[in-house]
Formats: C-alpha cells, sequence, structure tokens
C-alpha cells in the first residue's frame, strides 16, 4: 500500500497540485526538500515537526499527509489521519551534499533554461552573482537561504575563495548548493575553479550551461557575432586588462568579429591597441549597454569614433563591445517591421 501511495505521490508531485492543503510530518532537517517540492507544485504546506504535533485541528483540511524519516512513531499519526486522508511514507536517503553551477544567462527569467529553473526550484542554498539578473531568486528557488556574493568592478565584496569557502561547507552539511552566474559558468565566470573546488572536497557537481552574454546581448541588438559571407569567426576576448601588442595582432590578423566583455573602462586602450595591430580605423565597431533589460542601448560607430562616442552618451557597464563587419547588422535590424526607436542605429550613432 506505502509502495503504491509513494508512486502516486511521485507522478502528483510533477503535476499541479495547486491549492492543495497537504501535510508534512518530521523534522524540520529531513523535511525542507520535501516540503519545498509540494510547494513548488503549488499545494498549501503545513508542517508538523513530530507525531505529537498532528492534532485534530492540524489534521482537519489536510487532503494529503506525507510522513517524512524512518516509520518508528508513525503508527499514531496514521490513527489521527484514518479515514481523512492518503498518507504517503518517505524514508530520505542519507544526506549527501551537491553542487551545481546554473549559467542565468545574460538577464531576466526568461533566458533561463529548463534545466536552470529545475536546479532553482531543488536548491537549499544559492549563491548567486550580480549579473545573475532572474527577478524574484527567492521566487525560484522557494524556501532556500539567498547568499548574494556578487562582485563589482573594483569591489569584492566576497573574495572567490571565500565563495568557494562556503559553497563547500554548505554542500558538505548535505545541502543542494546552486551557484548562480550571470552569462555561462565557463566564460569568464570562474566556472572551473570552483567546480575544481568541489570536486576538491569529494562533492558531486554538475553545470547547467547558460546562453552567454558574448552571442546574447550582441544578437539583441540585431548584430549576429557570425554572417555568412561576412565573418565566420569570432573571438571572445576578456577586456579587464588591455590587449598586449601581440594579442592585438593576432585579432587583427584573424578577422572576423571581436567581442570585448568587461572592456567599458578600457575601452580607450583596447580599441586604440587594435588600431595600431592594423585593423582598419574604419571597421563598424559598436557598444551595446545593459543587454536586455528596459534601458538596453546600441552605441554605433567605428573603431575610430566608438570611444568618443561611448563617452558622450556616458555608456557604462555592464556593456559588450562588438568590432567588426557583422555591426553593420545592426541596421538591418532596425529596419524590421514594427521596431520601435530604441533599435540600434545606423553607423555612428545611439539608440
Amino acid at each position: 500500500m506505502d509502495h503504491e501511495l509513494r508512486r502516486e505521490a511521485a507522478v502528483l508531485i510533477e503535476t499541479d497540485l495547486t491549492g492543495l492543503p497537504v501535510l508534512v510530518v518530521g523534522p524540520p532537517g529531513l523535511t525542507a526538500s520535501v516540503v519545498r517540492r509540494h510547494e513548488r507544485a503549488g499545494a498549501v504546506v503545513t508542517v508538523a515537526p513530530s507525531p505529537g504535533d498532528v492534532t485534530d485541528e492540524v489534521c482537519a483540511d489536510a487532503r494529503l499527509a506525507v510522513l517524512v524519516g524512518p516509520g518508528a512513531g508513525w503508527a499514531s499519526v496514521r490513527d489521527a489521519l484514518a479515514g481523512r486522508c492518503p498518507v504517503v511514507v518517505e524514508v530520505p536517503d542519507a544526506p549527501r551534499g551537491r553542487v551545481v553551477l546554473v549559467g542565468a544567462g545574460p538577464g531576466g527569467p526568461e533566458l533561463l533554461t529548463l534545466a536552470g529553473i529545475r536546479a532553482l526550484a531543488e536548491a537549499d542554498v544559492v549563491l548567486t552573482d550580480r549579473l545573475a539578473e532572474v527577478g524574484d531568486v527567492a521566487r525560484l528557488a522557494p524556501g532556500a537561504e539567498v547568499v548574494d556574493v556578487g562582485k563589482r568592478p573594483g569591489h569584492h565584496a566576497v573574495p572567490q575563495d571565500e565563495i568557494e569557502r562556503i559553497m563547500v561547507a554548505r554542500a558538505r552539511a548535505g545541502l543542494t548548493v546552486v551557484r548562480l552566474k550571470g552569462g555561462d559558468p565557463y566564460v569568464f565566470g570562474r566556472g572551473g575553479e570552483e567546480v575544481a573546488a568541489a570536486v576538491e572536497a569529494g562533492l558531486p557537481v554538475t553545470v547547467v550551461p547558460g546562453v552567454s552574454s558574448a552571442v546574447g546581448v550582441p544578437g539583441s541588438a540585431g548584430i549576429p557575432v557570425t554572417h555568412r559571407g561576412v565573418s565566420h569567426v569570432f573571438t571572445v576576448v576578456s577586456g579587464h586588462v588591455p590587449l598586449e601588442p601581440e594579442q592585438a595582432r593576432s585579432l587583427a590578423g584573424l578577422g572576423g568579429t571581436v567581442v570585448l566583455l568587461m572592456g567599458m573602462h578600457n575601452i580607450v586602450p583596447l580599441t586604440t591597441a587594435l588600431a595600431r595591430a592594423g585593423l582598419a580605423a574604419d571597421t563598424p565597431a559598436a557598444v551595446v549597454e545593459r543587454g536586455f533589460t528596459p534601458d538596453q542601448r546600441s552605441i554605433v560607430g567605428t573603431l575610430a569614433t566608438l570611444p568618443d562616442l561611448a563617452a558622450r552618451a556616458r555608456a557604462t557597464s555592464p556593456s559588450v563591445i562588438v568590432v567588426g563587419e557583422v555591426v553593420r547588422q545592426s541596421a538591418v535590424w532596425a529596419r524590421r517591421v514594427g521596431a520601435g526607436s530604441a533599435d540600434a542605429p545606423a553607423m555612428d550613432g545611439v539608440a
């Protein structure tokens, strides 16, 4: 009987339980994930920490009861619930924590993958970045502890080694830890370091990829990073530090599209280095600022004019800089049916 009810409950939790009163009985350390799973399905959950807390008043509205933990002591609970509602017994596996790195994409919950949403729904702890702008994290991860470990230019409130320490400590305590990162965890997100920390600690770790801002943000302004007959290669470069002359020569010689992330504070030395390396001064270039937000705008010019245009427009981070002939496609994007004035303009302009 219990086996059948257990199987039936597993199916129900994947469906809509909106408004269903569910009673969960068991110690908080064991019931947290059960409560989250039912709440995620829309149930109205009441928790009784022990059999002694299962009173007539608590049982009155229950339409499903879930008993969590070893069976000792459940006889009195079954008696109290007899004839009122189905009873399911769950015996959790021994606690074993895990780490899940989730790429949040370039902005907004709509750009999270389904796998990312599922991981958040199952999280006990979420360590979130400044650029992981997915809206209400608490709603996506009901009942989870949300820790803001976001870094800002020149201000790392939580150093990387401390982030890894928190992540490992929470997972070693038997919790599911989601490390929510902007874009993709492996594109300048230090995801490799965090995976290494989890592996070194002997913890299970998985990575859920995300849409990288290197591709998504230019695309939102109508700039494809590759385009048939225009560019068959694109290079993603960290603009955190200026380019060395040899690096700039390699980029200029390779051709195609150059995408610079985290480069607004270095836009002058970056563009100057590319020009000195032989890239033509009239090469189309753009800054796409605050991608996928209501304040998104594009500044379009050339390698020579872009720094001055960006300065006059007071463009700031987060922004993506794109250099290459593909930038001309932003004008095509602006001509689409129903396009508004906020779309990318023709060369040398701001929108």
